[in-house]
């Protein structure tokens, strides 16, 4: 099923990092959790053999790959863009990519490099991840007409990409049809609004966590709704800052919302990837036609489903999963107006 004319093959270009990565659930007894003024800590004695509870692999991650998956199985046409070395871990990559049905051709294998690999130190449902962005040699792909998607969705890159999304501004500006959507990562947002202002401007919606969006705009207010504002001021034409329990906040513009968590009695196993599933449901909702608010009430149940499994991939639902979900919540689930 898609939803681009016959000429297209992408509803979707999914952009930014992947990498496999190793989850790892530590067990409580040598591990332990400590605040001070400074934050919350992770610890466990240096030089120890800390033992954990089990571990899995997840061939295709980072918030790129994360996002193309969530976006295909809810039946959209998918495409990621990003890189990868002739290694191993790049070949599982790929594997692991087509057995989700999300096209591959515009991945480029950058051969001196290595594909990423980042570990995932998952405790009490909180994660700490252990990150590497290889230096690849990056370039936006000349796309042929019939690869130019409705959307774009870019996600996570390296503190070295910053020439690369120069181009990816360059090339939006000579696809005025292409629909974006912007959910930086770390480098991204460290590289501050001014340096990327033209994504910014660009996005039709902007998706970022609480941290991420005061981090943007320089305050911190106690409600987040009071972010909205900030954000649009940007340049994005809609927003939406979602919280760690799967809620959001958000705007299109000219009205305010709130969604609450999906309904869940149940306790987070792993939280990685959560935001990812929240935003690519958001945007395949929109690629649907879906309005803003009933694309708003899509995305929590399936942020509460990735954080029941080990790893950011697991839990991702299909689009009938999805919307039995929304069926069967009822009234009970709803997003006002603030």
């Amino acid at each position: 099923m898609g939803f681009v004319t016959p000429a297209q093959q992408y509803d979707v270009i999914s952009v930014g990092d992947v990498a496999t990565d190793l989850f790892i659930r530590l067990s409580d007894g040598q591990v332990e959790r400590r605040a001070d003024e400074r934050g919350t800590w992770l610890v466990f004695p240096l030089g120890a053999k800390v033992p954990y509870e089990r571990a899995t692999t997840v061939e295709a991650g980072g918030s790129a790959a994360n996002a193309a998956v969530a976006m295909s199985r809810l039946g959209l046409r998918v495409a990621l863009a990003s890189f990868l070395a002739h290694d191993e871990l790049g070949r599982d990559l790929l594997g692991a990519l087509h057995t989700e049905r999300v096209d591959t051709r515009l991945v480029r294998i950058d051969s001196p490099a290595h594909t990423n690999r980042n570990f995932v130190l998952s405790f009490h449902g909180e994660r700490t991840i252990l990150v590497w962005h290889e230096e690849f040699d990056y370039h936006w792909p000349h796309l042929r007409p019939s690869e130019v998607p409705s959307w774009l969705h870019l996600t996570s890159l390296g503190a070295h990409a910053l020439g690369y999304q120069d181009q990816i501004a360059d090339w939006l500006d000579e696809n005025p049809s292409v629909r974006m959507a912007f959910q930086p990562g770390t480098f991204q947002i460290e590289a501050g609004v001014d340096r990327l202002a033209r994504l910014y401007r660009r996005a039709e919606v902007l998706v970022c966590d609480r941290a991420q969006a005061g981090a943007m705009v320089g305050v911190s207010p106690a409600d987040p709704a009071e972010l909205l504002e900030p954000l649009l001021k940007l340049g994005p034409r809609q927003v939406v800052v979602v919280d760690e329990a799967g809620g959001a906040v958000a705007s299109d513009g000219s009205k305010r919302y709130s969604v609450p968590p999906f309904p869940d009695t149940s306790a987070p196993l792993d939280r990685t990837g959560a935001e990812d599933a929240f935003a690519a449901t958001f945007v395949a909702a929109l690629v649907r036609g879906v309005d803003f608010a009933e694309a708003l009430r899509w995305s929590p149940p399936n942020f509460m489903s990735v954080v029941h499994e080990l790893g950011s991939q697991a839990g991702l639902l299909h689009n009938e999963e999805l919307l039995d979900l929304l069926k069967e919540s009822g009234d009970g689930f709803q997003v006002r107006q603030l």
